[in-house]
């Protein structure tokens, strides 16, 4: 019988530990209950939100720097974005920030262009400079009714 009870302690010490490991790679690889670092905050106002979402990604130069925090409506007409940028990331006062698309159909991003500038934005700040989505949709619209009126 007191053999059983160390086995059983033993196994129950793996599981605990398991769990522990679990825990720690959803919280760091995840972003699994905001106990990662949320950097600073910038504002990026689109005319087109473009499907971007919450926790869409914010890349420079091809590489993840952030993440979308908030997409709301603006004034009933446009679409506010708050970004958080990983802290050490500098970015331009002059840099611009587009919608884009990964691959032909894939999810969407904001990509930010690194302006030329040598002082930044500081949290809080306000892209000048933002990109829409193009929408294809749009495109095929315009192409279809601008062969019918030739």
């Amino acid at each position: 019988m007191e053999g059983y009870k160390k086995i059983e302690m033993v196994v129950g010490v793996f599981v605990l530990l398991g769990i522990l490991c679990i825990t720690w790679l959803a919280v760091e690889l995840g972003g699994v209950g905001g106990l990662t670092n949320q950097g600073y905050k910038l504002v990026a106002t689109f005319n087109d939100a473009g499907g971007v979402r919450e926790g869409s990604d914010v890349s420079l130069a091809g590489v993840t720097i952030g993440q979308v925090r908030s997409v709301t409506l603006k004034n009933n007409e446009q679409a506010k974005m708050i970004l958080s940028i990983n802290e050490g990331v500098l970015i331009a006062k002059d840099a611009t920030a587009s919608i884009r698309t990964k691959g032909l159909i894939g999810e969407k991003f904001v990509r930010v262009n690194q302006g030329s500038e040598e002082e930044y934005l500081a949290a809080g700040d306000e892209f000048d400079d933002t990109e829409s989505a193009i929408n294809i949709e749009d495109l095929i619209s315009k192409y279809i009714f601008s062969g019918e009126a030739k």
